[in-house]
């Protein structure tokens, strides 16, 4: 389908525009961005009047657990191993095919809804998990999860290869990275193999790292370090590595970082509801640390709204470090596309609206109790606007969302689906 969206208030988040644009129509042809100009005429299939209303890239998620849409609030009262020990990982183990899959959906309208067009996952029964990626347009990263707790760590690397080998290059919207669940649930001559996978498939690590006080200590005493630093330059030296987290790490460490190809996902809502802490992203920023934005799985983080988690991780900053010009909104737009796109090395395709690049927009309603007067548009993106001011959502040139009804999935139909998976489980 071509597509033609007129005379909006363009926010491309490309460094080779302006910062925003008003009055310009977008050109989509064949899933790409054909042109960006004002007063296009062309024959098209569609027209969408976009009139005194944003047009951004759409938010891309760099670390979260999809199908955990069914945990949400669950954890009151639990630390994080607590929660997961024995709360989660029982309840997961009764999950078949047909719960991941519903479960699945159920976050990828959650994101449509709220304007995120991609996600990086880290969960199992992987396929199913891409079976409703692919049935609902989502642009997807996955993985399936590598730890070797149980003793089977060896039929999970089995099982991401086999993955890779089913579909990489396959689809458009689908990519695989090695996901490694972290250094406390592995050992040694695991992660190296894990690491000698990414390097023979060329992928990305994607890997939890120093979310809490007790996985830092696990890891110290485990591998037995002074600092968990000292896991990625010895084993991830030559790889492109995503951490999640990254709560507890000293200011050495994270100029030690600096010197690594590491991409930081930042989880300020889980962290917070976890009790973590909050992760000195300001001081990674200085340092030339490409750092984004994940939600974690709703379980903790509660829901995928990327908006929600772009005003916690501006107020914290400025919070933790008593200083109001911390984090201007404009880099916090940033975290969640253009950092996003080159953490899960994607910043050719997505993550600005630029010609050639692929048709992954959003279209914001601004015209709200709470988005009225604008007097600085990116503040109010990232301090008022919430996921539900999302009108349109297009993924890849494909209207996945438009006036707020999502395309070609009965949302009903999911709802009740996931709550009987609970009720199953629970």
């Amino acid at each position: 389908m071509n597509i033609l969206i007129k005379n909006c208030n363009l926010i491309s988040m490309s460094d080779k525009r302006e910062k925003i644009e008003e009055n310009i129509d977008i050109l989509i042809k064949a899933g790409k961005i054909n042109m960006i100009a004002k007063n296009i005429e062309e024959n098209v299939d569609k027209v969408i009047y976009a009139n005194g209303k944003i047009v951004m890239p759409g938010l891309i998620n760099t670390h979260a657990h999809v199908p955990m849409s069914i945990f949400r609030e669950t954890l009151d009262g639990y630390n994080l191993q607590d929660w997961l020990e024995k709360k989660i990982w029982p309840m997961e183990d009764k999950l078949n095919l047909e719960d991941i899959y519903y479960a699945s959906l159920l976050s990828f309208i959650e994101m449509i809804k709220t304007g995120c067009t991609t996600i990086n996952d880290m969960y199992f029964m992987t396929d199913e998990i891409i079976k409703a990626g692919l049935n609902s347009g989502i642009r997807l990263q996955t993985t399936r999860t590598l730890m070797d707790i149980a003793k089977d760590g060896e039929i999970r690397i089995k099982e991401l290869e086999e993955l890779i080998e089913r579909y990489n290059d396959k689809e458009e919207t689908i990519t695989l990275n090695i996901g490694i669940h972290g250094f406390y649930t592995t050992n040694a001559p695991y992660i190296e193999k894990c690491a000698n996978l990414a390097r023979k498939y060329n992928k990305i690590v994607h890997i939890h790292f120093c979310e809490n006080s007790k996985e830092r200590e696990d890891i110290i005493k485990g591998y037995s370090v002074q600092s968990p630093v000292e896991l990625i330059k010895k084993y991830f030296k030559d790889l492109h590595v995503v951490l999640a987290h990254s709560v507890k790490l000293t200011k050495e460490e994270i100029k030690e970082l600096a010197n690594e190809n590491v991409h930081i996902s930042h989880c300020p809502v889980s962290n917070l509801k976890l009790g973590c802490g909050v992760a000195n992203i300001s001081y990674m920023l200085d340092k030339g640390i490409n750092v984004s934005i994940g939600t974690d799985g709703q379980g903790s983080g509660s829901n995928l709204d990327l908006f929600e988690a772009m005003k916690y991780t501006a107020l914290l900053q400025k919070g933790i470090l008593e200083n109001p010009k911390e984090l201007p909104a404009y880099e916090v737009l940033k975290m969640a596309t253009v950092n996003g796109a080159k953490a899960l090395g994607l910043e050719e395709k997505i993550g600005a609206i630029e010609e050639n690049k692929s048709a992954d927009i959003i279209i914001i309603n601004m015209d709200t109790v709470t988005s009225i007067p604008i007097n600085n548009v990116f503040s109010q993106i990232v301090y008022n606007i919430k996921g539900t001011n999302v009108e349109t959502t297009i993924i890849n040139g494909k209207i996945v969302m438009e006036n707020r009804v999502v395309k070609g999935i009965n949302e009903s139909d999911i709802y009740n689906k996931c709550n009987q998976i609970i009720k199953r489980i629970r």
